[in-house]
């Protein structure tokens, strides 16, 4: 067993957690109120612009079989994720060029941008992001708001393209073997980031 298996156990408590925000039952709900949700659109749009640089940096010192997997999860976080948040910003009235970092986004992607100076490091750190969206969208995604820009937001993550992304970073983390207690750390640490993100500035 890899140690994403582990990962997994450490981990779902905290996912528990998030499913008991306020923002996420909101979306769940589809009753969400519009300003919470234009603002998390405008903090995470701004968190996956630096996510895709995250995966670039990554991409520089992965071994020769993780680099195509890098350069597609780039991709995908550009042109899917982000299309998304283009795509939902203009119903909501976003203003993602004029967003401005709040303390929670700053934090997660200084943490993010730190940790990806070292390959293994850079993995551990990123992965809850991957692994907690694929698990939140599977959940909602059994009883799916009504509203339709939400269901958007859960569809997207429900995904099964999206989940197989995941799983092949949990297999790459597997296949580095990367050191345990300090992977367990940066990955704990990241979930408490994907917590606090939650609480978007409105």
């Amino acid at each position: 067993m890899g140690i994403s298996a582990e990962l997994h156990a450490i981990g779902r408590p905290m996912l528990d957690a998030q499913l008991a925000h306020p923002t996420v039952r909101g979306i769940a709900s589809g009753d969400l109120p519009e300003p919470v949700f234009r603002s998390w659109l405008e903090q995470d749009y701004l968190y996956l612009l630096d996510y895709v640089r995250v995966f670039s940096r990554l991409a520089w010192q992965a071994p020769d079989g993780h680099l195509g997997d890098l350069v597609d999860l780039a991709y995908s976080t550009w042109h899917d994720e982000l299309d998304l948040h283009r795509s939902l910003s203009a119903e909501f009235g976003a203003d993602l060029e004029g967003a401005k970092k709040g303390p929670a986004c700053a934090a997660y992607t200084s943490f993010l941008l730190e940790s990806a100076a070292n390959y293994a490091e850079g993995l551990a750190a990123l992965y809850p992001c991957a692994w907690g969206y694929s698990t939140l969208g599977r959940i909602l995604a059994e009883n799916p708001p009504a509203e339709p820009r939400y269901k958007r937001w859960v569809d997207t993550y429900a995904d099964p393209g999206f989940a197989a992304l995941a799983v092949r970073i949990a297999e790459m983390i597997d296949e580095i073997e990367p050191e345990p207690e300090r992977t367990k750390e940066l990955f704990i640490e990241a979930m408490n980031h994907e917590l606090a993100f939650w609480d978007v500035p409105v």
